[in-house]
């Protein structure tokens, strides 16, 4: 008999995450507090609420619903909150049309104190494998003495070999730089430490912190050449409709993603939400723009006074704009088309409205604002935007 295995050169499953994934994962929200009936619900909801019709599709599972292995040395799911079994809950996800994700670790333990996926990368990815998961999260906690480049990729290794094709998410917080080496190994990689639920803050935890959705989004800076089709920074989950952010907060979150092509992983609780938090995650030009097919991550082109100007290069020669006011005070732009030409070096793309004429939709309002042939007058609320796509 002749035993086939798969070297170092094995690499992850190409032509998944060609577009930034979108979702929700119950961590935000619930953190431990998991079950089947909790994933059943949201998966209900995210097929009855129009998120799925607006691209939602995969229903990850965090931390915690795991409780040991068997002696065999598979892992084993909680059977007080997961009477059904992995397998069965997978099953009714894929029932609403929707790809089902869970997680591990790539310690000894999770960072919830579960048994982690260390010597026992291949039974994990068997076990997903065969139960029909689409998509990992793969955490970072109790890997003292590990190597992070050669850990993910054991992982990503062992996914291959297990056969079904599933998106790798390697959530590694940043701290080894996996946008220099994740593009191999996995399609989508965390770039910070964990997102807190609040606009401009630091939870610190001794160790370590939790950001505010303005941190985060300065940590960004410098990355955005490694993103593109297929391997996504990962400036993890939303915080929208979660409590901690306001309405003009939670839409100025929601607008930075879209134009960092960030994954869109909702974290809030789908089964009660209201209908600002629903059009906020449904806006379907928001997400449009996140979703471009040219994957090209948005560029901060200024920053005066608390008033930041971001563009980000779309198809056909569409560009998204925003304007982000993270000051305490409203912001009165007068923006010349004419005179504000962008040179964005990595997309090889100039916008000048000099010698092109580009029509104005304010993504939020879907009202015309006109086109570049006239200055763009607007004032901006406190922690709120004005996102703009721009067609010719």
């Amino acid at each position: 008999m002749t035993l086939c295995v798969m070297g170092a050169s094995a690499q992850k499953f190409e032509n998944l995450a060609m577009t930034p994934p979108m979702g929700w994962n119950s961590w935000n929200k619930f953190a431990c507090d998991v079950s089947e009936q909790l994933i059943m619900e949201t998966a209900d909801a995210m097929a009855a609420s129009g998120m799925k019709a607006a691209g939602y599709e995969y229903v990850v599972i965090d931390d915690c619903w795991q409780v040991g292995r068997d002696s065999m040395g598979f892992i084993v799911a909680d059977p007080v909150r997961f009477p059904s079994g992995i397998k069965a809950l997978a099953d009714y996800v894929h029932s609403k049309g929707l790809k089902f994700g869970i997680y591990s670790c790539a310690g000894t333990e999770t960072c919830g104190g579960r048994p982690g996926s260390r010597g026992h990368e291949f039974q994990d990815a068997y076990m997903y494998a065969q139960w029909g998961v689409d998509y990992l999260k793969f955490d970072w906690c109790k890997t003292d003495g590990q190597n992070a480049v050669e850990s993910y990729r054991l992982m990503s290794q062992k996914l291959k070999e297990a056969g079904r094709p599933i998106v790798f998410s390697l959530c590694e917080w940043g701290d080894n730089k996996p946008w220099n080496w994740g593009k191999e190994i996995g399609h989508l990689w965390r770039t910070t430490g964990d997102i807190y639920d609040c606009f401009d803050c630091e939870k610190n935890h001794g160790t370590w912190s939790n950001w505010g959705v303005m941190r985060i989004l300065d940590m960004q800076d410098g990355l955005r050449e490694y993103a593109g089709p297929g391997h996504w920074n990962d400036p993890d989950m939303l915080e929208v409709g979660n409590g901690g952010l306001s309405l003009n907060e939670a839409r100025a979150h929601f607008s930075m993603w879209c134009m960092l092509a960030a994954p869109l992983i909702a974290g809030n609780d789908l089964r009660n939400m209201n209908a600002e938090t629903l059009s906020i995650l449904t806006n379907a030009d928001a997400i449009a723009i996140n979703q471009d097919p040219i994957g090209v991550q948005g560029l901060k082109v200024d920053a005066v006074d608390g008033l930041e100007t971001w563009v980000k290069p779309l198809s056909n020669g569409e560009w998204a704009i925003c304007f982000l006011n993270r000051s305490a005070e409203p912001k009165t732009i007068s923006y010349d088309w004419k005179t504000k030409v962008v040179k964005d070096e990595f997309a090889k793309r100039e916008l000048n409205g000099a010698s092109q004429q580009y029509n104005i939709k304010d993504v939020w309002t879907k009202k015309s604002l006109g086109n570049t042939q006239k200055t763009l007058k607007a004032t901006i609320p406190s922690h709120d935007v004005l996102m703009v796509k721009l067609s010719k």
